[in-house]
Order: structure tokens, then sequence, then C-alpha cells
């Protein structure tokens, strides 16, 4: 199945019912969704949007960008979702690699200029045209025909940030970003009377993939927020009698907070469950979350953009479970843990995660990574440590990725590093993540000053991070200087080591 049947399938179900509901009190029904994406499918195939062709867009969470998304899927195009955190160069590198042909941003997102960095990106590339959008998207009464109508051709390629300095972007179909909604709605047990806090950026796999596929699917209502701000939004999520909240370890752990400012109130009255995820989980949260916010527990899933949902807890689960893993393989899902060898390990014993399953990935856009990515036997290499317990739950142990996983983005330590290393007072850095209760995790880079030149600022460092085009995401929340870092004996600086000085997890 399609994105755009099951739209269809939807409408025929509940096309009255709710759908989208924003900040700003705008509601769209499933069958008012349904048309305005017709006709801006249309106005997009009157500017040489076909099937197959290639757009990049970068918008935030609201309710155009859902039509986009929908839009495209009737066209049958490849879209190429990107967040608004990115700037020029992640965007134009984006662009580039997918061969884009139209490029959607939004004017400005949070205070940011979204029209400059893609008007640059624009300039750099012949025959891209660009589409700035705030509001209004092109319609046209005339209709295309869908050209993939069972979901089996790539349509999707997320861009993840794993362990290199480049992005790497994930090839997806309908039927593997379906799978994912799928297995997340099962787990949840969602419902149309679902009233779902959808702060998850749309851009990311997890919003316009999942959770939309997910709302299709089980006919419930996502809240949306273009910017996520922990005291209004949550008043929004109240005001619209959410039932299922969180989408992520962090937004969990802020209406926890938010609650424990407001005792005397239950700050979701119609709350169900707590959904966690995108970042390590606090061992007493689960607790935490069922004892001040009315009884309901804490569930949460694994997975990655290359293969979201594999695992995911569920309401009756025991407590223990909730707290202390990611729950079991979800349907059609083949975990294995092996060890640096390749060979399986048993029931409790810590390996590398692998996996096969319906949501798994097609490949990378640049074929090469493919063989890195997969085994011999067809899995998926997560890069993940855990272990599988007798019952099949899944505990997540560490990484084999050197990332920082800030606010459920991925952040590459060595791309940081490598430009850290070109300002004239960094002598050696590395570039750790520390835990942190709002961010999930924060990154400290730990330098060796040059001899003769001035201890760089912590300020310092990031104006030189933003003069060289790094976001801001992926800037250091803190500084630390050592004299020399700890290397073993073939010159690598020993991560373990600095994470244990820190006060850190080790990982490996």
């Amino acid at each position: 199945m399609s994105l755009w049947s099951l739209l269809e399938r939807r409408v025929a179900q509940t096309g009255e019912g709710e759908m989208l509901v924003d900040e700003h009190g705008r509601r769209v029904t499933f069958r008012e969704f349904r048309d305005r994406a017709e006709r801006v499918a249309a106005g997009l195939a009157d500017r040489g949007v076909r099937p197959g062709t290639p757009v990049t867009w970068q918008l935030p969470t609201t309710v155009e960008a859902l039509v986009l998304t929908a839009a495209l899927a009737r066209l049958g195009a490849v879209q190429n979702p990107v967040m608004p955190v990115y700037g020029a160069r992640d965007l134009g590198f984006a662009v580039r690699q997918t061969g884009a042909r139209l490029l959607v941003v939004a004017s400005a997102w949070n205070d940011r200029d979204l029209v400059t960095p893609a008007r640059e990106v624009a300039a750099g590339s012949p025959g891209l045209d660009l589409l700035v959008v705030d509001g209004d998207l092109p319609e046209s009464p005339a209709v295309p025909l869908v050209s993939d109508p069972v979901g089996d051709h790539v349509r999707w390629i997320f861009y993840t940030s794993g362990t290199v300095a480049a992005p790497k972007g994930a090839r997806h179909t309908d039927a593997s970003v379906l799978a994912s909604s799928r297995s997340m709605g099962e787990r949840l047990a969602c419902t149309p009377h679902d009233r779902v806090g959808m702060v998850f950026p749309v851009a990311h796999i997890g919003g316009c993939g999942t959770w939309l596929g997910t709302c299709l699917m089980y006919g419930c209502t996502l809240i949306l927020d273009a910017v996520f701000d922990p005291d209004r939004s949550t008043w929004l999520q109240r005001r619209e009698r959410v039932t299922l909240a969180g989408s992520g370890t962090v937004f969990a752990q802020i209406y926890l907070a938010a609650q424990r400012r407001h005792p005397h109130q239950r700050l979701f009255p119609d709350i169900r469950a707590l959904t966690a995820g995108a970042a390590p989980k606090p061992p007493t949260l689960h607790a935490d979350v069922k004892r001040e916010l009315g009884g309901v527990g804490l569930l949460s899933g694994y997975g990655m953009t290359e293969a979201p949902i594999l695992t995911m807890t569920a309401a009756d689960d025991p407590d223990g479970v909730l707290a202390a893993t990611e729950g079991r393989a979800c349907a059609g899902v083949d975990l294995r843990v092996v060890d640096a060898d390749g060979r399986m390990l048993g029931p409790g014993e810590e390996g590398e995660l692998r996996a096969k399953g319906p949501q798994v990935m097609r490949g990378y856009v640049d074929a090469d990574l493919d063989a890195d990515a997969f085994d011999r036997d067809g899995y998926l290499r997560t890069g993940d440590l855990g272990r599988i317990d007798e019952h099949g739950n899944v505990t997540i142990t560490g990484r084999l990725k050197d990332i920082i996983i800030r606010k459920g983005e991925n952040i590459s330590a060595r791309a940081v590093e490598e430009e850290l290393l070109r300002h004239p007072g960094v002598a050696d850095v590395a570039v750790i993540g520390l835990p942190d209760p709002e961010l999930g995790e924060m990154a400290c880079a730990v330098i060796v000053v040059c001899t003769g030149h001035r201890t760089p600022t912590l300020k310092d460092l990031v104006v030189f991070l933003g003069e060289r085009g790094v976001p801001p995401r992926q800037w250091p929340q803190r500084l630390d200087v050592l004299d020399t870092l700890p290397k073993n004996p073939t010159g690598k600086t020993v991560k373990a080591d600095l994470r244990r000085r820190y006060g850190a997890r080790p990982s490996p």
C-alpha cells in the first residue's frame, strides 16, 4: 500500500474526523487534507514535478508541510525532507546528492532565516527551482495520476549524520515507512479517539513518515506546533486534551518538569501514555512519570533513520520492562546480537544489534556505503550495542558509532573535531557526549591548546564554528582544557577514559 492509497482509505472510513490541529487553532479533517493535497499535487505538476522527480523540502512542523508530503506522494515524486536546523552546507549536500529539481523552503523558522541559505544553494545548483512557502502552496484544479499505488519504489530520502562528516541519505519506500507506522500504532494501541502531541520535527522520518502514517492508519489526530516551547507547547497539548504525549525522551522530561511546577492540577487529564525514544532514558523516568502524571506509563522504542521502530514497549508490559528496555521486536523484525567476529550471541549477552525487517531502508544514496551497512546475511549493522533477554526485550547498552544524540538528533563527533582542529589555538581535540537532563546528551569539547596561544573560550570556538558554516546544533555546550589527551599505542584518543573522567558512562 502507498501513502496516498492509505489516505484515500482513511477518508472513506472517517473522512470528517479531525486529522490536524495547529498552535493557531486551525483544524483540518481527513477529507479536507486529502482535497487540498490533490490540488497542491496538481499545482506542483504544473511546476514540472513528475513521478520520480527528486524534491527537497525544508519546512517546520506545520499543516502545509504535511499537505506537501501527501501531494508529493500523490505524484510519486522522491521527497527529501530536511530539518530547518540544517544550514546551507548540509542543505546543499542533500540537494546535490539527490539531484533535486525543486527546493521548497519556509521563509523562516524560530527566527532563523531559511531563504538566504536556500538561495545560496539554488544559485550553485543549475536547474533547481526554488519555491518559498509562507502558508500558501501552489494549487491547480487538475489532478495527475499516481504512479506507485503499492508503495514499492524508493520515494523517500532521509539524511542522518551517522558517524562520518558527510550526511548519509537513507532510501525508503512507502512500504518501509508505513511498516514503522504500523509497528508504532500497534504497540501504542492507537484509535481514532487518540490525540497525539506531534512535537517531533516533521521533516524527520518519525514525523512526516512514521507519525503521519500512524495517523492515517488508525485515524488519530495530530496536534502540531511549528516551534516547540516548553511552556506554550505544553499548554497547547493540555488545551487540545492530548492522549499520547512525548515523541521523545527529552519531551517526556519536559512534561514531567511542567507537572512538578503545577502539583495541584493534573497537567494532561486525558493522557493514557507518554512516549520516549531517540535518546537514552534515565532509569527512574518511567517510575517518575507513572507516579506524577496520573498513573500512565512511559512507552519507548528503538530504531534509527535507516530502520525506524524496530522495537517498542506496550502499555501492558511490566514496569521493569518499561523502565529499563526498549521492548520487543515489532512484527516482521528479525533482530540478532553478534560479537566482533559476527558470531551470534545468546540471551543476555552484549554485542552489536543487527536487524532485518520491512522498515529497513533500501540502502544509501551513496551505494558505496552499502557494503559496510549490511552484513553478508543481509542484516543491517546498526552500530549499537545491546542485549536481548529471554523474553525478547532489547536493552541498548552503548554505541559503536561515535555520535552524540542531542534532542534526538545525531551529531558526528568526528565532524565537529575536524572543524575545531582548524582553529589556530587548538592543537588536539576530542568531542564527547555527556548526559544532560534537557538535551539527552550535550557535546563537550576537550582540547589541548597550541603552545604560546591564548586559551580559547567556549564562545571563541562556537563563533569560529559559526563562521565556518557549522550549524548551531553541532556546537559544543561545554569546553574543558587538558595538557594532553589520553591515547592508545596507535595514537588514537581513548574517549572511554575521557567519559569516565567527566562522569559519563563509557561507550566503545
